[in-house]
């Protein structure tokens, strides 16, 4: 049981509380302190359906939005490695709703009507969005030794029944496409927009579906698809249209992360990216991959931000109630409160000292206002205010400290399979053997193959006794322009018997350190074993070897 538990009355604190994880503490809190204010308030009526248990239990999901021919279906299964059912690739728009890929033993395809009615999935508030719908969207369930299905595995190894999802979609009528991307925004763990490096604009109908995730730019991640068919220059030029079309749309002071690429198993047409592109894949893989890590936080996070919107409709809501007559002229009010929201709102911003940006969009409040009558609204009750603020203050204090134990006690859940599988591994794997790690299956000792040049530098140095100094060894090492800081981790590293002074190994060590910094690779924290100078080694055959390779 974890410390900050006080046992009272069975194992029970004195509020009667106990969580054994995380995912129990989030339920709980958001069952006793914030439902009852959601409830009153009618909060689920104008903003986001009540919470269900599959919401908080849930494994991580990604969101993939994009229009027509961007690489949808391609980059799914691209990061599967497989088929799946109902898969169709084509120039035309061949995805015209909503596509969940899940984990399943069994190969096969849910209807959309049968998806939501299941109380495993997270999907049941979705039956609110109608038949028109529920008709264009389906369960994809890959075969059981399919890659992608097993990506988000949990902690717990021994789960199989560990899902996975990626939703993509096209704007079509007979629902709100818009309000179900919201939905949808509000439970994923990352949002990707994927572009096309020949499809840059934006359609009216795709900026109302980015705008839609307004309030969960954290999430969001963009892709620049089929970045291999422009060349350098071409890619610059597009990639700086794509910024300057997305800051359009996305109205935040941070830029969103951009990764170029080519996501698909197939040959790339332009080769002279080919490094950049292995690294931002790598990038986004790595992305994708802390999601289960991160995923009890991103729960966390997300019902903090429902707790504050759902206290300032709390106010919205009371208020219009002390405003409204008691008799007459309730119609005539009404419209004037509605008229007058941005100023209520900005009376309960100074009066409960409320960031203008935890209120809801005041367009959207005016509309659907006009369907309530506002002296059936409930008044402000601060016992249920006031219990949603204890949370805030202690209680996610508290499940911050148990997202902490337990990953002190658990290993990282990570993403495997499919594109993630053994990507790192082999000579494929991005950097193999450049930078730091070039020379780690020679035989020989790689800096030998330079150190004749090397050597001449060092013996112009005047060495005493076989070793330079560190102020002559400094005059070099300054000649590459490096920082001091860059310099000095370069000494530590090359200094292998730390006496201060540089024997011609360790300085022909040194200068392999500055080569592969002006080249642009990092330097490691510690010296790796197949950079050690032979001389310095603990394996006393490897200075025969070095010897041998001399000779």
């Amino acid at each position: 049981m974890f410390s900050w538990v006080k046992q009272e009355q069975g194992g029970r604190n004195k509020e009667g509380e106990m969580y054994q994880t995380v995912t129990e503490g989030l339920q709980t809190l958001y069952t006793k302190k914030l439902l009852p204010l959601e409830e009153t308030y009618l909060f689920h009526d104008f903003h986001s359906p009540a919470l269900e248990a599959a919401d908080f239990q849930s494994k991580p999901m990604v969101l993939l939005v994009g229009q027509y021919s961007t690489g949808k279906t391609t980059f799914i299964r691209y990061l599967l490695e497989q088929d799946f059912p109902g898969m169709r690739i084509g120039p035309e728009p061949t995805t015209d709703g909503f596509i969940a890929v899940m984990y399943g033993e069994n190969e096969g395809v849910v209807p959309g009507n049968a998806l939501v009615v299941d109380p495993k999935k997270p999907f049941r508030k979705l039956n609110a969005f109608g038949n028109s719908f529920l008709n264009r969207g389906a369960g994809l369930i890959p075969g059981g030794c399919g890659a992608f299905l097993r990506l988000f595995k949990g902690a717990n190894a021994a789960s199989a029944a560990s899902r996975s999802a990626s939703f993509h979609g096209r704007g079509v009528s007979g629902y709100d496409f818009a309000e179900v991307l919201r939905w949808f925004g509000e439970r994923v763990d990352r949002i990707i927009l994927l572009f096309d490096a020949h499809k840059l604009d934006i359609s009216d109908e795709f900026s109302e579906a980015i705008k839609a995730f307004k309030g969960q730019d954290d999430k969001i991640r963009v892709v620049l698809n089929k970045a291999d068919q422009v060349d350098t220059q071409q890619l610059m030029r597009v990639y700086g249209a794509l910024m300057w079309s997305l800051g359009k749309v996305i109205n935040t002071p941070e830029v969103v992360r951009v990764y170029l690429g080519s996501f698909w198993a197939k040959p790339l047409q332009n080769t002279e990216n080919r490094r950049l592109f292995e690294a931002e894949s790598q990038d986004l893989f790595r992305d994708i991959q802390g999601l289960p890590r991160n995923a009890a936080l991103r729960k966390l996070n997300d019902l903090i931000k429902r707790a504050r919107l759902a206290k300032v409709h709390a106010y919205i809501i009371s208020y219009l109630k002390k405003e409204m007559p008691s008799l007459f002229g309730r119609e005539k009010k009404k419209e004037e409160l509605i008229m007058r929201l941005p100023e209520i709102y900005t009376i309960l911003q100074r009066e409960h000292h409320i960031s203008p940006g935890d209120f809801p969009n005041v367009t959207k409040m005016q509309d659907m206002l006009q369907h309530y009558d506002f002296s059936k609204f409930p008044s402000l009750k601060m016992k249920l205010i006031e219990s949603v603020d204890k949370m805030l203050a202690t209680k996610i204090a508290v499940l911050m400290t148990m997202i902490r134990e337990e990953e002190s006690k658990q290993p990282p859940a990570m993403v495997s399979g499919g594109a993630f599988e053994g990507s790192q591994d082999g000579p494929f794997g991005h950097g193999y053997g450049e930078g730091i790690s070039a020379g780690a299956d020679a035989d020989d000792w790689i800096i030998s193959r330079e150190k004749h040049r090397y050597d001449e530098i060092f013996y112009m140095l005047m060495p005493i006794n076989g070793k330079i100094t560190g102020v002559n060894a400094k005059k070099e090492m300054m000649n590459s322009r490096l920082p001091n800081t860059v310099l000095g981790k370069i000494w530590k590293l090359a200094d292998c018997d730390q006496d201060g002074m540089l024997d011609e190994e360790e300085f022909a060590l040194a200068q392999h350190l500055i080569k592969i910094k002006l080249e642009g690779y990092e330097l490691p924290t510690e010296l790796p074993d197949h950079l050690v100078p032979p001389s310095h080694r603990k394996n006393p055959t490897a200075e025969a070897l070095y010897n041998h390779s001399e000779d």
